[in-house]
């Protein structure tokens, strides 16, 4: 019997519960892929800083789980360097020639092919990254990716299962099924992939500190196979785009405060929801009750939802916007919403359908307190399904966060920021002359799922004094559309009997999965970190 026949004999369940301890260290990484989380540690051994981990990391995941993001990804990234708070956002803009006449007629934006391509921002946000806060040669940063791409890696388990679920929206692309299935079919967990192309681009990237892609040979060949195909991606999109460098939005977490990436991205989300709950007065105090209780579940779940109905409605590129961010934020808007909730009944605030995702998020920090948070995707697995001859490229579909509602501030319009669902997450606390220390960086990736699971995690560290790997190991619950409220086994019955007498929609999952999100998280404490990495996914904090 062939290797590749034997693997695919391998039954990769877990059908016992297990435990996996937090990791303690001076120095610590976290991802959903082990071997990514390694490469990052090496640039810390080697003396380089968070933002050298977190760029040597975020290249490494291109490579080793390329089913949720790749070099056509976009990234943000929140962090804390001797004591700077900075955000990040590495996002792109639709094509400047590409009108909204274009999909004039369609029911909603595309999600495959050319029309939700957007400037991929990624490269970009590695790059600036690495300029403010590295130490190391960016050359550097990018060996264990190029490795890994040159001489092969064994696929993950979930990630063999999540590549498996794309082969049927993706093989109908020739150049990604000659690049990501040359067998005819996706790979099996433990078989051994290689990826020439990706090695020759990313040896590109790190010998031109990023250039070749906004201005040269990588340019070229993106614009080239746009043109062939009639799509209007060209040069002057990419020799314009920049990574950006933005003021966190700031907001009350407990005794801690919350960070989170300003629009186009939903991290404000978070905030809001958070807000509700800090402003309820006429319902039990929310930091105060159980996680797993009834009160806890329902207060939070509805107000999850209000602040999707806000962000569906008012976030976008911020220069289409309405209403600033930080009005949105007010003690006052924040309590007027929190009046909505009936602490006694669920209530569908027409809060719209979700937006899906498939994302990347890792936490990296270094031996000086330095706190790196940075999440990237291609948003639905590979994206838009394009992958760009003779480079690996998979082109992402982040257009497709669009909408074509006429007059809407996330209507499509040529050279616009999308809506963006990725959103990094971190906690800081404030001394009391308003340094800002470091505390929590992490999150939850997957698409509606991450400001909801970023509220969970963060409330079960922050209001219940649970180390990461328990925050993460815990139950989660999920709102959706309607009154539709999803729950992972681990809750009390009477908590889902509760729940459902007041009007949820419950729907109790069979196991913990990836569709509740995979979170990392690094938390400081005196001498050093505490890192955790979900259950859910392929992970790995390792620490030094």
């Amino acid at each position: 019997m062939s290797q590749t026949a034997e693997n695919s004999r391998i039954d990769w369940q877990l059908p016992y519960d297990s435990r996996r301890p937090a990791v303690c260290g001076s120095m610590a990484v976290a991802t959903s892929q082990p071997l990514a989380a390694q490469a990052g540690l090496d640039m810390l051994k080697r003396g380089g800083s968070a933002a050298d981990a977190a760029v040597a990391t975020a290249a490494a995941m291109t490579v080793l789980e390329p089913t949720t993001n790749g070099i056509g990804s976009d990234a943000f990234v929140l962090g804390i360097f001797g004591g700077e708070v900075v955000g990040l956002n590495a996002s792109g803009r639709s094509p400047a020639r590409q009108e909204r006449s274009a999909f004039e007629g369609a029911v909603g934006m595309p999600k495959r092919g050319w029309g939700p391509v957007t400037v991929p921002g990624a490269v970009s946000g590695w790059v600036a990254l690495w300029k403010r806060f590295g130490k190391l040669p960016f050359a550097d940063l990018f060996e264990p990716a190029i490795r890994y791409a040159r001489d092969g890696y064994l696929v993950a388990p979930r990630t063999a299962d999540l590549w498996a679920r794309a082969y049927p929206r993706f093989a109908e692309f020739p150049e990604w099924k000659r690049v990501f299935a040359p067998n005819g079919r996706a790979p099996f967990a433990s078989e051994r992939i290689v990826l020439p192309e990706h090695a020759r681009t990313l040896e590109l990237i790190a010998r031109t500190q990023g250039s070749a892609f906004y201005h040269g040979e990588l340019a070229k060949h993106m614009c080239d196979a746009a043109r062939a195909d009639g799509a209007k991606l060209d040069e002057h999109d990419l020799s314009t785009h920049r990574a950006n460098w933005v003021t966190p939005l700031e907001a009350p977490f407990g005794a801690a405060r919350m960070l989170q990436i300003p629009p186009n991205g939903q991290g404000i989300a978070a905030l809001i929801a958070r807000g509700i709950l800090e402003e309820s007065r006429a319902n039990p105090r929310y930091c105060d009750l159980s996680p797993d209780c009834a009160d806890s579940v329902h207060l939070a779940a509805e107000a999850m939802k209000i602040a999707f109905r806000v962000v569906h409605r008012e976030v976008g590129d911020p220069q289409s916007m309405r209403v600033s961010a930080e009005s949105l934020l007010t003690r006052a808007a924040l309590a007027a919403l929190a009046e909505e909730i009936d602490p006694a009944k669920a209530k569908d605030f027409n809060h719209g359908p979700p937006k899906t995702g498939g994302t990347i998020l890792l936490c990296t920090a270094d031996n000086q307190g330095n706190m790196v948070s940075l999440i990237q995707s291609n948003y639905e697995g590979w994206g838009s399904g394009i992958v760009i001859p003779n480079t690996g490229i998979a082109m992402q579909n982040r257009g497709a966060c669009f909408t074509l509602e006429k007059g809407h501030v996330n209507e499509y319009a040529a050279g616009k920021l999308p809506y963006h669902t990725i959103i990094p997450g971190m906690l800081i606390r404030r001394s009391a002359t308003g340094a800002a220390l470091p505390y929590l960086a992490g999150g939850v990736m997957g698409g509606y799922m991450q400001p909801q699971g970023q509220l969970q995690v963060g409330s079960r560290i922050e209001d219940h004094h649970a180390n990461p790997q328990a925050a993460l190991d815990a139950p989660r619950w999920q709102v959706s559309e309607g009154l539709a409220l999803a729950m992972e086994p681990g809750f009390p019955q009477e908590t889902v009997d509760e729940l459902t007498r007041r009007g949820h929609a419950v729907k109790v999952a069979s196991e913990k999965s990836i569709s509740f999100g995979r979170g990392q998280c690094i938390e400081r404490v005196e001498h050093g970190y505490v890192a955790a990495s979900d259950m859910r996914g392929d992970g790995q904090a390792v620490v030094a």
